[in-house]
Parts: structure tokens; sequence; C-alpha cells
């Protein structure tokens, strides 16, 4: 099989909107999060993608924390692709990008666009809650600028359509690189809903024959992730983004939910990029 037609698959651990309360698996120190990166790799996982927390759950933006992470998941993962986060609301440009001149992971995300988040509750008719995410273009400039200067691979979080075109005129100045990821991230109240058709139009949009994969929030993910795999896209998951199986159970790790993404993968013929082939196939050749 060509390299063209393998995959790469991504583990988001952890998040930083739920916790344990909604799922008790969800890892929250370093040695947790290493531990979970471990199961993911093992699974089948090239990218681990990470939101710092402190010990008991609640986000952490501590450049100690990130390095902390980084020394724990390199004891375990010594060649996985390392992607911390560097989406907040309410956090100043500078706080959100601290760690990455201190860390220099191989890849990091940034959000496209400002937005609406929030968790709405049907049955509860109420917000859980919500917040206002400001992505202006200074805003991303800034943050893509850091990254270029630490010799970061950006991945590009588009929560709808215009997040896409959002970037054209970073790539017209240059602040870009060819070798960026386009992450179509569907589900989040506030962004494009997850369904098949909608997915279809997002990948539509990425230029062509850039590296893009899916994020689905929700359960819908499964029947999403296959038809992404299925269109020639990469794919994501974890619990960060949806807490249970294809069966409905809900999963006891992210090497659970890797391992059914994998799995799901191969259903639509499709064979599982290795951390090597990835980095061949992204362009990353240094290990954070």
């Amino acid at each position: 099989m060509s390299r063209k037609d393998k995959i790469i698959v991504s583990a988001a651990l952890t998040g930083a909107a739920t916790n344990r309360s909604h799922c008790p698996h969800i890892p929250y120190t370093p040695i947790e999060i290493a531990e979970e990166a471990e199961r993911a790799v093992n699974a089948g996982a090239s990218i681990v993608h990470i939101h710092a927390r402190e010990d008991n759950g609640v986000p952490s933006w501590r450049t100690e924390v990130f390095e902390a992470i980084q020394r724990e998941v390199r004891a375990r993962c010594p060649n996985v692709i390392i992607n911390y986060s560097t989406g907040a609301i309410g956090l100043s440009v500078a706080e959100r990008i601290k760690h990455l001149p201190a860390t220099k992971p191989e890849m990091a995300a940034f959000n496209m666009g400002s937005m609406n988040y929030a968790i709405f509750s049907k049955r509860a008719k109420q917000f859980f809650w919500n917040g206002v995410f400001e992505n202006s273009f200074d805003t991303m400039m800034a943050v893509v600028k850091s990254m270029n200067e630490n010799g970061i691979c950006p991945e590009m979080e588009c929560f709808d359509t215009g997040h896409i075109r959002n970037a054209e005129p970073l790539r017209t100045m240059g602040l870009i690189p060819d070798n960026a990821c386009y992450s179509l991230v569907m589900g989040v109240l506030g962004g494009i809903p997850a369904t098949p058709e909608n997915l279809i139009h997002q990948i539509k949009q990425v230029p062509e024959g850039a590296f893009w994969q899916s994020i689905v929030i929700s359960r819908k993910q499964w029947q999403l992730t296959a038809l992404a795999a299925m269109m020639g896209g990469n794919i994501r998951v974890g619990l960060e983004d949806n807490f249970y199986l294809p069966n409905n159970e809900m999963a006891k790790s992210n090497g659970e939910l890797i391992e059914e993404a994998v799995n799901l993968a191969r259903m639509m013929g499709r064979e599982i990029a290795s951390i090597e082939e990835t980095r061949a196939m992204i362009g990353i050749d240094r290990v954070s």
C-alpha cells in the first residue's frame, strides 16, 4: 500500500471542558496523561493532542505542567508526535502560547475564528456552560508566528466553513506552512453540526492536497469517522471528543477508542500510518 493510502490516527487524550463527573476515566495528572498516551500509541495512534490539567482536573496553562507532561510522555512514547492546545477562553494570547517556546512540541493546535462555544442540555433546557471564544486575525497571527519561530507544525481547528477560509490570508502572508493540518471540527454548539452532508461540504473547502482530519464531537463521531476515512482523510478520536464506543458503552481509556477507530479505518480499506510514516507524510523530522 502506498504512503498516500495510509491514514493518520490522532488521539485527543483529555480536553478541557469535561471532567470525571462526566467520565471517570479522563486523565488529569502528567503521569495519567502519559499513561493514556501510551495506551493510544499501542492501539495505533501516531499523534497525541494534549490539554494540560492541574492535578484536580481544572485546565492548566502553567509551563511547568506542560513540561512535566512532556517528560512523562517521552518516557513512555519516545517517538510519538506531541500536539499541544493553545485554545482557551478568557486568557490573553501570551498566556495561551507561553508553553510553546519552552516545550517546542512537533505540533500545536490553534483555532481559526471567533465563535460562541457552549454546552446545552435539551433535556434540562439550560446551558451547562457557554462563552465567547475570541480568535481574531490578530490573535491567529500571533499564535502561528510563535509556532513558526519554534519550528512547530500548526494544526488549524476549523469549527465552521468560514474558519477554513480564514486560513487564506495567513497563507498569502506566508504564515501557514504547506504541511499545516486542517482539522474539520464538527458537533460543537456554535459551530457546524455533525452531519454527513456537512462533513462532505467541509472537505470540499480544504485546498487540494492539504493534510486534513475529522474531529467529531458527540456519539455521531463513529459514522463520520468512517466517512472521513472513506474519503481519504485522517481521523481523530479520544476522550476529549466522545466517551462512547460504537456499542454505546463508555470507553475505559483512549486506547479503547483508538482501537475502534483503527478497526473502522481498516474496514474502509485504509491502513494505519506508523509514527515514522506519519512524520514523513507531514514533514516532521524531529522529536520534541
